[in-house]
C-alpha cells in the first residue's frame, strides 16, 4: 500500500470515528473516549449510556457485509483485553454493563449500529491494569 494510500485510509477512517461518535450523541449516548490506547489494543469509541458502557469498533468499508466481516475474532479478543484495562484504570466505570457494539460504516449511508455484537466471557474483567484516555 502507497503512502497516499494509507493517508487516505486514515483519514476514512478519523471521518468515519467522527460520524460515528456524532450519531451516538445524537442517540442518547455520552462519549467517554475516542481513539482509547491501552498496553493491549486500542478502543475506538468508549460511549456511556445510562448503566451501559458500550465498546465501539469502527469499520468503514464500501458496503456493509464488508464491514461486518472486517471484526475478526482476533480483534473482538483485542478489544475485550483492552476493555479490561479501561475498567480496572476507571473504577467508577467497575459497576456498569460491558456491551460490545459495531458501528459500520459505508458510503453515503447513515452509521449502522450493530448493538451487543459479541459477548465476553465474564472473566475479562479480571485483567488488571490502568489506561490513558
Amino acid at each position: 500500500m502507497s503512502r497516499a494510500a494509507r493517508h487516505r485510509a486514515w483519514r476514512r477512517g478519523r471521518w468515519a470515528e467522527a460520524a460515528c461518535a456524532a450519531a451516538l450523541v445524537l442517540r442518547g449516548y455520552r462519549i467517554l473516549g475516542r481513539r482509547v490506547r491501552s498496553p493491549v489494543g486500542e478502543i475506538d469509541i468508549v460511549a456511556r449510556r445510562g448503566a451501559v458502557l458500550a465498546i465501539i469498533e469502527v469499520k468503514a468499508r464500501p458496503d456493509s457485509a464488508a464491514a461486518a466481516e472486517a471484526v475478526t475474532p482476533r480483534q473482538r479478543e483485542r478489544l475485550i483485553r483492552a476493555a479490561g484495562w479501561v475498567v480496572a484504570g476507571r473504577p467508577d466505570l467497575a459497576a456498569m454493563q460491558v456491551r460490545f457494539d459495531v458501528m459500520l460504516v459505508t458510503p453515503w449511508r447513515w452509521p449502522q449500529h450493530v448493538v451487543d455484537a459479541w459477548r465476553a466471557d465474564p472473566q475479562w474483567l479480571n485483567s488488571p491494569g490502568k489506561v490513558s484516555w
